[in-house]
């Protein structure tokens, strides 16, 4: 077989989310930061293209990166690439990499914790894994810390009218929406209204309401809009269901790290949770993520807790992506009937 390129791929998935992992076949991308180099993925595209579009990527699919680490408190890095964005941070790929970095054998496990610093584009997450007869059982991170933009603004959606809405970061940039308010209990069914509306939610809050990181200016928009479901106690704690909506338009399968991370900001700015008391959230596929406040922190002249959350990874598979040096598109292709809304 003939390829002018060949990608090593262990793929993966954090409770039900897709975050395959490049572990060869690839070159570091220029640039003296992990941003620069984040920087040159997204504005090159190729890499995503190739490996994001169809034939062999799709709307559901995230790939990871591996690089070696720049911060020298590091033992492994990573750059992101979602569907519309190459983003500072993701909970559940951070899962997946961690997950095949483990059970891959590319770090060595220790049993029965396993202690990483990974670095993401947006800074150092540090990683606790529970491992158990040669797998990464379950993948506790430490998240960025993360902090409130706004709570309870007017939003105007078109074709929904006037909503209210909060705004938060969480190692990435969302738009916060009450789902009961707009008639979603968060379940299987309602993937498709909700991958639609969230999509438009987002871009309109990127037109009225923006959002810009106040210590990493590049980052300059709202990537995704979350459908929270109403809080309850537990045992341990607090839960709810969630849903976000990824751009150009699709459901994480996952309850979505960095989700869970903004929105324990805003419960903690709201008064509903306090340092160490747990939040379970649900997914669309009713997966789970654990999230507490290990610590306060302030980015800029903000308050931000430090955010850790925990759940499970899988590999399902490895694979080798080739190119053939005569295929008519090298850079694959994307259709609206599944990467539009």
């Amino acid at each position: 077989m003939r390829s002018c390129k060949t990608i090593h791929v262990i793929s993966a998935h954090a409770e039900g989310e897709v975050g395959d992992v490049i572990v060869g076949g690839v070159t570091p991308p220029p640039g003296d930061t992990l941003w620069d180099q984040r920087t040159f993925i997204a504005q090159d595209e190729t890499l995503r293209n190739l490996v994001l579009n169809e034939p062999r990527g799709g709307v559901f699919r995230h790939v990871n990166l591996l690089v070696p680490p720049k911060h020298p408190d590091a033992d492994a890095a990573w750059i992101i690439m979602e569907p519309e964005d190459t983003p500072p941070m993701s909970g559940s790929n951070s899962i997946c990499v961690a997950t095949v970095l483990l059970d891959g054998g590319i770090i060595p496990m220790r049993e029965p914790e396993t202690h990483l610093v990974l670095e993401a584009p947006g800074g150092l997450v540090r990683v606790r894994a529970e491992c158990k007869k040669g797998k990464a059982e379950r993948i506790f991170v430490q998240n960025l810390p993360s902090f409130v933009d706004k709570i309870s603004v007017s939003l105007d959606v078109p074709g929904l009218g006037s909503i209210t809405v909060d705004t938060a970061y969480g190692g990435d940039s969302f738009v916060v929406v009450d789902a009961k308010s707009l008639g979603f209990e968060i379940v299987e069914c309602e993937a498709r209204d909700i991958a639609r509306l969230g999509v438009a939610i987002t871009n309109a809050a990127n037109e009225q309401l923006g959002f810009t990181h106040p210590e990493n200016p590049d980052w300059d928009h709202i990537s995704f809009c979350a459908f929270c479901g109403p809080l309850t106690q537990s045992d341990t704690g607090l839960t709810g269901k969630s849903a976000v909506a990824i751009q150009p338009g699709k459901v994480d399968r996952s309850p979505t790290g960095t989700a869970v991370s903004a929105r324990l900001a805003l419960m903690h700015a709201k008064g509903e949770i306090v340092r160490g008391q747990s939040f379970e959230a649900v997914s669309i596929i009713g997966s789970r993520f654990v999230g507490q406040i290990v610590d306060t922190s302030e980015v800029g002249n903000r308050p931000a807790v430090i955010p850790e959350i925990s759940g499970r990874g899988w590999i399902t598979g490895i694979h080798q992506h080739m190119l053939d040096p005569e295929d008519p598109w090298p850079g694959g292709y994307r259709l609206s009937d599944t990467w539009g809304v």
